[in-house]
């Protein structure tokens, strides 16, 4: 957006794409045109920023920002009343959010130009939107169905009977396995692959017979999916990614999982087959769950964090030892061996006490 647009502008379009949301003030020069984003160190005068930790307001008085969003505790600590402010300041309870949105509108992603490359393979089966756009080296195969304004990268693929909803965008070299939907205005990034095989398999003598997974992956609406991710197709029944859930690259989610609508995933979390995680929930990077249990609705995981059984009641759970030199850490792993016995030698002694022992040797 090389000629920007006034902040009045800006704030209504966030106002509407918000659908009123997310209530704002002006404090300012509504009329100074904004070209860009920034962070707060680096901003010029044509550009929004934002500050949504207090932590960071030292950076504001520094800042050449033309826009600043943030919230009123904050306004209030910055720039009492009468004092001289260079930047239009938008104050919102959420300037995170208000700043996401704005940023949209400031780099927009422009529609597909609709048609089908030159190198590319649509299978004489397959439904492709004059809307859509398949480019040179994807493959849609017999079956599959691509809805309007969808586009679908160069070396993309989307298998037999696989079905991507509206607006929804394979960056080059995504992989949608047969029989798998996507809803709408989803985001698969390159290297993903949805509908891969699930594990498993039986064991037989030493040796292990493969288990035919026959279900499907099946994706709501408004779900983005990082590089590198994996999602696997059920072996009975569907793997099943609600709305409105955001993965983010190098995820692996075994067959048959359920992720609840709106829950967040960060990198290399991995999930094991059947798991249950419910609605809201938020799993920091390198997680791990384990098979066959359920996460409730708007459960928080903190990074590194090994979820074995069943969480019940949500909160904020973590399950990492804190960082520490080797030499500390091999100390602490020496004791943790003897815990056991210690804990016998700490029941000895309360039962001697309890009768009336003096607990000494």
């Amino acid at each position: 957006m090389a000629a920007g647009c006034r902040i009045d502008a800006l704030a209504d379009a966030v106002s509407r794409a918000a659908d009123g949301r997310l209530a704002f003030s002006l404090h300012g020069d509504a009329s100074r045109r904004i070209r860009g984003v920034a962070p707060l160190q680096s901003a010029g005068g044509d550009q929004l920023s934002f500050l949504a930790n207090p932590r960071y307001r030292g950076a504001v008085a520094e800042s050449r920002a033309g826009a600043i969003v943030l919230t009123a505790a904050d306004r209030q600590a910055l720039f009492p009343e009468g004092a001289v402010v260079g930047a239009t300041l938008i104050e919102c309870a959420n300037p995170y959010a208000w700043f996401a949105f704005a940023a949209q509108f400031l780099a927009p992603i422009g529609l597909p130009v609709p048609g089908v490359a030159a190198g590319a393979h649509v299978a004489s089966g397959a439904s492709v939107d004059p809307a859509a756009r398949v480019d040179a080296g994807a493959v849609v195969e017999s079956g599959a169905s691509v809805g309007p304004r969808c586009w679908i990268g160069a070396g993309a693929y989307l298998g037999t009977g696989a079905q991507i909803g509206a607006d929804t965008r394979l960056h080059p070299g995504a992989r949608v396995l047969s029989s798998c939907v996507i809803g709408a205005r989803g985001i698969v990034h390159s290297g993903a692959v949805i509908g891969s095989d699930g594990f498993g398999f039986a064991p037989l003598d030493g040796g292990w017979i493969k288990i035919p997974q026959t279900g499907r992956v099946v994706i709501g609406d408004d779900v983005e999916i990082g590089a590198n991710t994996t999602i696997d197709r059920g072996a009975m029944g569907d793997t099943v990614i609600e709305d409105g859930v955001k993965l983010d690259n190098l995820i692996q989610v075994g067959h048959n999982c359920r992720i609840g609508a709106n829950s967040v995933l960060a990198g290399c979390v991995g999930i094991a087959g059947s798991a249950n995680i419910g609605r809201g929930c938020q799993i920091g990077g390198a997680a791990m769950i384990a098979g066959h249990l359920s996460i409730a609705d708007g459960t928080l995981i903190g990074p590194g964090t090994l979820v074995s059984r069943t969480i019940a009641t949500a909160g904020y759970y973590t399950g990492f030892f804190p960082l520490m030199t080797n030499r500390d850490w091999e100390r602490n792993a020496a004791a943790l061996r003897h815990l056991q016995q210690l804990r016998g030698r700490v029941r000895a002694l309360e039962a001697r006490l309890k009768d009336g022992g003096t607990g000494e040797d």
